[in-house]
């Protein structure tokens, strides 16, 4: 399968579930669904954050919950794709574990008890409902925030980390080995979400010249002659709109 359809079938799982009824009993399953169809961004998103003092697949927990938080509150009616909604969410949860929830210091113990509630609920929704509960059920359930218990679930996490160098098998293969490679689609997915912020910050003309080069591959004498100016004077105006287009999607 191709990095462009793998990226369309999760867009189209994430579209169909916010079209869905809360109530309807196919829901769950295909909540479930998109999880698993953008795990690769998120797993790309916490890899951004390597090497700086935390486990990888810490991050990718973290990371992981910041997706499931797309997934439940994501409004397809506001007119935003998916990936725009979900990679500041994502990357803020990142960001927010390095502020407050480092591997230095220790989990409190109210966290622990939350841990151990949260455990307890879920065993006795999973029960009485006959599927898993979410983060809502939950939260209802202990008469808490949804907040609470997504912190208890990271403390939770902390506890129950598994190093990638641990071993699958009997054999040689670790953990590390099992996991799918980087998925280049999603890099360029958000790219091309920032991109049109960056696009926006350009006047009309300068807009207009960039996308007959660089979309309509129109050299810079056919856009000098459409645009009534002369070449050299296209050629600066290209390299000073792409200077910003840099200095933008850099900050």
């Amino acid at each position: 399968m191709t990095t462009v359809t793998t990226t369309e079938v999760a867009s189209e799982l994430t579209a169909a579930l916010a079209a869905m009824s809360p109530d309807d009993p196919a829901r769950e399953s295909l909540r479930d669904r998109c999880i698993e169809a953008w795990l690769p961004m998120a797993r790309h998103l916490a890899r951004r954050y390597a090497n700086r003092g935390e486990p990888l697949d810490d991050l990718v927990q973290v990371a992981v919950v910041g997706l499931i938080k797309s997934v439940d509150r994501y409004e397809s009616d506001r007119g935003v794709e998916f990936a725009g909604f979900a990679i500041p969410t994502i990357v803020g949860e990142i960001k927010r574990h390095f502020r407050d929830r480092t591997w230095a210091i220790r989990v409190p113990r109210r966290l622990q008890e939350l841990r151990l509630a949260i455990s307890a609920a879920n065993n006795a929704l999973t029960q009485s409902m006959g599927r898993l509960p979410t983060v809502a059920d939950i939260a209802t359930y202990l008469n808490t925030t949804e907040e609470e218990v997504l912190e208890g679930l990271e403390g939770g996490r902390a506890y129950s980390a598994t190093s990638l160098s641990t071993p699958v098998n009997e054999g040689s293969q670790e953990l590390s080995d099992t996991l799918g490679s980087e998925d280049a689609g999603f890099e360029l997915t958000e790219l091309r979400v920032a991109l049109g912020p960056a696009m926006a910050s350009l006047d009309p003309r300068e807009q207009r010249i960039l996308t007959m080069r660089f979309y309509g591959n129109l050299t810079q004498t056919e856009i000098a002659d459409q645009i009534g100016i002369s070449q050299m004077h296209v050629s600066r105006l290209i390299t000073k709109s792409l200077a910003k287009l840099r200095t933008q999607l850099a900050s």
